[in-house]
């Protein structure tokens, strides 16, 4: 197997049921009543990159796609979504890991050379984790945050653990006189991206400076990819940050304010959110970016979700390529695809609901 920076791979049992899912995907079958594995007919290199989110996912559906077609090799390299799109757009790349769908600015604009002429892109939610906003603080293991206070401590605005506005949603919390010390992300990242559009959408009043993947004020501490974020939150006192939920660890979290109740973060609430968001309008069929309602009032829903995509050509100008990535797509959207995904990373499964559309679209992926 030959992928970059090969990740732990979870649930044992897991994988081999995937292997065995990963069959679907070959161009040739064993006839019906053969005992024998089917005999693969793909062969070749399939080259994708991007969002490090996905890597342990992408490293779980590798390992069975490639048990079913022993003479295909994939290599992923997570050098983050913005690096993702971009290659997969110059053709570098036959397929992306996105922690964000191209925006419609972004298509009309942009030559996509991997693909055949006029055709359009697909885009498929198959890596849905929570975000949490994970903290330190002697003595607090949980706090209750709504949005205009969380927003507030990023905005730089509360400066202090003690402030009023955080004792008042935790009462029985021993809050100190210490300075907030709000950790960040250095680079260009995904999980900015879906973070501050939270913020941004949840209190537009405090936080205002919109959805952005690069950190847009100068207040608070800046780290290098998640692992630093983390290490910084580990490594501080009073301090404060965002990371997917696979990192929170031992560090205290927040649960955030949504309707009446406060959510705690969890694959099943981070699923739910993406149940209850429709899809982006005026996009191609393939093109399912979803529109995240980050404002829901719905019960038990958590809003600080990233949605990380799997990107391909509808028609690609190497075939060859086509029969690869499709396959490919096929396993990762797979009820055992996502099985493993959840049990390695501890990613949300997509539901059926989502699941169907998933598989519609992956089904205009052209292959001659």
């Amino acid at each position: 197997m030959k992928i970059s920076r090969i990740a732990r791979i979870g649930a044992v049992g897991a994988i081999a049921a995937l292997a065995l899912s990963g069959c679907a995907a070959n161009e040739g079958t064993a006839p019906a009543s053969s005992d024998a594995p089917a005999e693969s007919a793909l062969s070749g290199n399939l080259v994708g990159g991007g969002a490090t989110s996905q890597e342990v996912a992408v490293s779980a559906w590798t390992k069975a796609f490639q048990t079913s077609n022993p003479d295909v090799t994939v290599d992923y390299d997570p050098q983050g979504s913005g690096t993702g799109r971009e290659s997969f757009a110059a053709g570098a790349y036959n397929f992306a890991g996105s922690d964000r769908a191209f925006k419609t600015d972004e298509l009309s604009s942009m030559d996509f050379t991997g693909c055949a002429a006029d055709s359009p892109i697909i885009e498929v939610p198959a890596y849905i984790s929570p975000i949490a906003v994970i903290f330190n603080v002697e003595g607090v293991e949980k706090l209750d945050l709504d949005p205009q206070t969380l927003a507030g401590i990023f905005a730089g605005t509360i400066t202090k653990w003690n402030d009023p506005a955080i004792a008042a949603t935790n009462p029985d919390a021993t809050l100190p006189d210490l300075a907030i010390n709000p950790v960040h992300r250095a680079d260009k990242s995904g999980t900015t991206g879906n973070f501050t559009d939270y913020l941004g959408a949840a209190a537009p009043d405090v936080w205002t400076h919109g959805s952005v993947e690069e950190w847009p004020i100068k207040a608070g501490e800046a780290a290098q990819g998640t692992s630093g974020v983390v290490q910084a939150v580990e490594g501080g006192q009073g301090t404060i940050g965002y990371a997917d939920a696979s990192r929170a660890g031992d560090l205290g979290t927040v649960s955030v304010k949504v309707g009446e109740e406060f959510v705690g973060y969890s694959p099943e609430a981070a699923a739910a959110i993406v149940d209850h968001s429709p899809l982006e309008e005026g996009r191609a069929d393939g093109d399912l970016a979803i529109k995240l309602d980050r404002t829901s009032t719905e019960a038990g829903v958590y809003p600080i979700v990233l949605v990380s995509y799997l990107i391909g050509c509808e028609e690609y100008a190497d075939p060859a390529q086509a029969a690869l990535v499709k396959g490919f797509f096929n396993v990762a959207i797979s009820a055992d695809g996502q099985k493993a995904a959840a049990e390695a990373s501890g990613s949300a499964p997509i539901s059926d609901d989502l699941r169907a559309k998933a598989q519609a679209a992956v089904d205009l992926i052209v292959t001659k």
